[in-house]
């Protein structure tokens, strides 16, 4: 409802419209404050991020896979282990996303070497969020570095795949990780996307 609203008020050209929409709008803030138990301010903060057609945010995640163990990394905000990822910036490629994300949360250079998959993140096992995201998880291969945390990492270490730490399942789930370790062993498969 948000989208529609937002999306009108990018296109509307009259004043009745523009109302109509931004009533829209604050109802369908209100609405997400009410469900998320959080103060009606703080939702607006966080939900109007740009004006303008709405479209979905994309996060990139690097997965590096080394003696049947995988690269993860402690999130400061849930204390729980993600495939080191985040929001894509603007001006940057995809590859060059994931393989500045990895360094960030990592420490580790790394080189993409495949886009696994293309994820609509509401489809996938991942607790509902306000915002509509593409999650991009590419195969990793490590070039270099060490092992190191950040503003946003705690820890950072290598995971049996049959044995993985509690999962921040607002970024990774386990059949993601173990889908991305597929590819791995079949790297004729073409990308998976919904």
């Amino acid at each position: 409802m948000r989208a529609l609203a937002d999306t009108g008020l990018a296109y509307c050209e009259n004043a009745y419209d523009r109302q109509r929409y931004e009533e829209l709008r604050d109802l369908a803030l209100a609405m997400t404050a009410e469900l998320a138990d959080a103060p009606l301010e703080r939702v607006r903060g966080l939900l109007q991020l740009e004006p303008g057609y709405v479209t979905p945010k994309v996060d990139v995640r690097g997965a590096v896979f080394e003696d049947g163990r995988v690269l993860l990394v402690r999130e400061a905000s849930d204390g729980l282990w993600a495939l080191p990822g985040g929001w894509a910036d603007v001006g940057e490629s995809a590859r060059e996303a994931v393989e500045r994300e990895m360094r960030e949360e990592s420490g580790y250079e790394a080189r993409a070497t495949k886009l696994a998959a293309v994820y609509d993140r509401a489809r996938h096992g991942h607790p509902p969020q306000a915002i509509h995201a593409y999650k991009l998880l590419f195969l990793c291969e490590r070039t270099g570095g060490a092992p190191r945390k950040s503003a946003e990492t705690t820890d950072v270490a290598f995971h049996p795949l049959d044995a993985l730490p509690a999962l921040s399942l607002m970024r990774v789930t386990a059949a993601q990780i173990e889908r991305v370790s597929e590819h791995l062993r079949h790297p004729e498969w073409p990308t998976d996307f919904d």
